[in-house]
C-alpha cells in the first residue's frame, strides 16, 4: 500500500472557495466590465473613455473651464488640459480665451462633438462611476474604509488616484 504525501499546495478550485478568491473574482468582474465598456467606447466613438466623459460634460455645461472639468471628473488639472487638447485637435470642441483673464478658457462643443456623443455608448462617465453614484452613503463609507485597508497593503502611488481609468 502506497501512501501519498499530504498535498499542502492549494488547488485553484480550493482557492476559489476561500474568501480572498471570491473577492478576487469580484474585482475581476468589475475590472472586466470597465475594460469592456471602454473597448466599446473606443470602437464606436474612436475616443478613450475619459475623453468621451469630458466631451459629455462640456456638452452639458457650455462654457465650462478646464479647472471645472477637472473637478467634475475628479482628475488633476494637467490631465484635464491634456484631454481638452486632444478633443480640440480632433475638432470636437472649441477652446476660447476669456476676455477678463487671458489664461482662462471656456470650452464649447462643436457639431462634430455633438454627433459623436449621439453615436457613443453610455454611460459617458463609465460604468464604474455610474454604479458608485447609485450606491447608498453607508455602503460607500464601508467600501471606502475597506478599500483603504486593501490599498495600504499594496504598493501604490497617490498620484494615480487622479488619473482616469479610460484614457
Amino acid at each position: 500500500m502506497t501512501v501519498s504525501p499530504p498535498n499542502t499546495a492549494l488547488h485553484a478550485s480550493d482557492a476559489a472557495d476561500e474568501p480572498a478568491g471570491r473577492v478576487l473574482r469580484q474585482f475581476r468582474l468589475v475590472f472586466n466590465a470597465v475594460k469592456t465598456h471602454f473597448q466599446q467606447v473606443q470602437k464606436s466613438a474612436g475616443l478613450g473613455g475619459a475623453q468621451l466623459w469630458a466631451l459629455s460634460l462640456i456638452a452639458s455645461s457650455e462654457g465650462l473651464g478646464v479647472n471645472d472639468l477637472a473637478r467634475s471628473m475628479d482628475i488633476h488639472q494637467s490631465t484635464a488640459s491634456n484631454i481638452v487638447r486632444a478633443l480640440a485637435a480632433r475638432h470636437l470642441i472649441d477652446v476660447k480665451r476669456t476676455e477678463a483673464d487671458r489664461r482662462s478658457v471656456r470650452l464649447s462643443l462643436r457639431p462634430e462633438g455633438r454627433l459623436l456623443l449621439q453615436m457613443a455608448p453610455s454611460p459617458f462617465s463609465g460604468v464604474l462611476p455610474q454604479a458608485l453614484a447609485r450606491l447608498s452613503e453607508p455602503t460607500l463609507a464601508r467600501l471606502e474604509d475597506d478599500l483603504a485597508e486593501l490599498i495600504a497593503l499594496i504598493d501604490t502611488n497617490e498620484r494615480d488616484a487622479n488619473l482616469p481609468l479610460g484614457l
